[in-house]
């Protein structure tokens, strides 16, 4: 059975100061000085497991207990919340300010583990030898400087070059050191690149003794590619719309100049893992059927539900899934084992994004799609064949994993329910007659990534599909010509169970040029990753946000039953601004700190 690595919080006292006298000099035993932890590997373990602790949680969607999840899935284009409580709704009216707490929530507990991994990296080595051998201070020590990186990438994913703090500041030292300036982006990845790199030598291939969630190689070489895509997408690349970023030195924080060579290095980045990694410590998902959908199906719902399975490259261990309840319908009049508060709402855009069966876009010739009318159809999660909405009928087995739609059959039956069907309508079981927030804002609920409530499973960060993207996105923008773009690109399409790109018999035209390719490729991230938490980043480090999550939001009439709650309705209109693109340094920050200039337009 594999062993999972348990994350703890620890509280470290500081020894009290040899010059106070009397009974303050006693230190109690419960107490720790900061010198006692490393003569202890019990001790050692708790603290390098307090580094892994503000790993991002990214089932744990809700703001009332954040738990270093983002609100990515709901601040992007793929879903929204019926909460006006959560933070995603500020966020998409542009209401949001450097002042929030959550905009702080974040740079504040990352850096409280790059400032204890900088702790833990000056002392590992004088550890007592007894109890820790050198081979594990080595280990130990990669294990450390491989997390700093990557809490410095998603650092800079978020709120643009940061400070490079590499060293325990103390609070008595002098105010020189203290205070300290923006890295420009570019040193802030050829930081994090280099520190991956070194991290890498004495890390091992797989995790020892089973413990998954720990640092490995290849999660250092996959977090390398990353951060180089990162660093060549147009948000950071060439970007002269965040030209009046500068130090106060007058230093250009964004390079003006667009650098081609910074695809061929994300390229190559994410090549060397391939050819290092697969298939020998990853591979794509598969599930063996009879039925070919079905095993698409299966293994696209699967990929997320199944620990640690071989296309996991990184995720956080027992993550409690808070967004069970978020996904999950209210199913008023069923038993509390199928209930949920059912308030995070695919957009009717996201639900467009899939493809037919066919493997064409639902506006493309030849794709079959019918956008009214009812048909019998079974979808690959039922027990019979339903009236559907022809919309919700031929799609991809993808569209099945990812949506739940009205009338569909819940795929995790209470034991004393029969047949729980999802009725979002006005009067429905899960419709607004029988709540003012606890429902769908769209008339569709995200189905991706719900289990049976599942609290201990883990959180899936990267996968191997999303590398096979990225390969095939850096190919395309410096070397369009090459034909590993297609390969991998159908790869993925492929274990989608749609047909490939290709000139063959029930092929698929390949993209003509290399604008129509980055649209190919752009659709299969949307599709192939949605409610992963990525496609917020996506469109950011592209640059089109301002396009995507600056229009209104649609879905279903909620307000009514019949056929008239299928006559699509604008939701919400959103706002995005150009400022939008990074968060704010928190407020806090720049006040303490007056070498520390603030992003565009906060």
């Amino acid at each position: 059975m594999k062993r999972i690595i348990i994350i703890f919080l620890m509280t470290i006292g500081m020894a009290l100061s040899q010059s106070c006298k009397d009974y303050l000099d006693q230190v109690p035993d419960d107490v720790l000085t900061v010198d006692d932890i490393f003569k202890s590997k019990e001790y050692v373990d708790k603290y390098l497991a307090n580094i892994y602790t503000n790993i991002p949680n990214e089932l744990m969607q809700r703001v009332v207990s954040w738990g270093h999840s983002g609100p990515w899935v709901s601040s992007s284009d793929e879903a929204m919340y019926n909460w006006d409580f959560h933070y995603s709704n500020n966020m998409n009216k542009s209401t949001w300010a450097a002042t929030d707490y959550y905009v702080a929530f974040f740079w504040t507990d990352w850096y409280k583990s790059i400032r204890s991994a900088n702790d833990f990296i000056d002392k590992i080595d004088a550890a007592n030898s007894v109890e820790i051998s050198d081979a594990l201070k080595v280990r130990y020590k990669a294990e450390a400087r491989a997390l700093r990186a990557m809490y410095y990438f998603w650092l800079v994913r978020m709120y643009g070059p940061v400070p490079l703090i590499n060293k325990v500041l103390e609070p008595d030292a002098p105010l020189t050191e203290l205070l300290v300036e923006r890295n420009t982006f570019d040193e802030c990845i050829d930081f994090i690149v280099a520190e991956l790199d070194a991290a890498y030598i004495n890390l091992p291939r797989v995790p020892v003794n089973q413990e998954y969630g720990r640092i490995t190689k290849g999660i250092v070489k996959a977090y390398k590619g990353q951060a180089l895509m990162l660093s060549a997408s147009p948000l950071f690349n060439g970007n002269t719309d965040l030209a009046p970023m500068v130090n106060k030195a007058g230093t250009p924080l964004i390079n003006q100049q667009y650098n081609s060579n910074k695809w061929k290095l994300a390229a190559d980045a994410a090549k060397a893992f391939i050819d290092e990694f697969v298939p020998g410590t990853y591979s794509l998902y598969t599930v063996a059927d009879n039925d070919p959908f079905m095993a698409a199906y299966l293994a696209c719902k699967d990929v997320s539900l199944v620990n640690w399975n071989r296309e996991w490259i990184f995720g956080r261990s027992n993550s409690g899934v808070l967004s069970w309840h978020d996904k999950t319908p209210l199913h008023r009049g069923f038993t509390t084992e199928v209930q949920g508060y059912g308030a995070l709402g695919v957009t009717q855009k996201m639900v467009d994004a899939y493809f037919m069966d066919n493997g064409l876009g639902i506006n493309e010739n030849g794709s079959n799609y019918q956008q009214t009318g009812f048909v019998n159809f079974k979808a690959p999660f039922d027990i019979k064949a339903r009236s559907t909405y022809a919309q919700w009928v031929n799609r991809e087995p993808r569209f099945y994993v990812g949506v739940t739609y009205n009338n569909s059959y819940w795929l995790y039956q209470g034991s004393n329910d029969r047949e729980v069907v999802t009725i979002m309508e006005f009067s429905g079981n899960s419709g607004r007659s029988q709540s003012a927030s606890d429902i769908s804002p769209t008339g569709y609920t995200v189905r991706k990534d719900v289990t049976n409530n599942d609290n201990s499973r883990g959180s899936m960060l990267l996968r191997l599909a999303e590398v096979y993207l990225n390969y095939a996105e850096a190919l395309n923008e410096y070397d369009p010509n090459n034909p590993n773009i297609i390969t991998y690109l159908n790869l993925i399409r492929s274990r989608a169970g749609i047909p490939i790109y290709g000139a063959g018999p029930g092929q698929v035209p390949v993209p003509a040029s290399q604008i129509a390719m980055r649209a190919a490729i752009r659709k299969e991230r949307q599709v192939e990753l949605s409610f992963e938490s990525v496609r917020y980043f996506d469109c950011r480090r592209w640059k089109i946000s301002m396009v995507t999550d600056n229009e209104p939001v649609r879905g279903m009439n909620m307000y009514v039953d019949g056929n008239a709650f299928y006559q699509t309705r604008i939701i919400t209109n959103r706002i995005f601004k150009q400022r939008d693109y990074l968060w704010p340094i928190p407020n806090d920050e720049i006040l303490k700190n007056n070498l520390l200039v603030q992003n565009l337009d906060w």
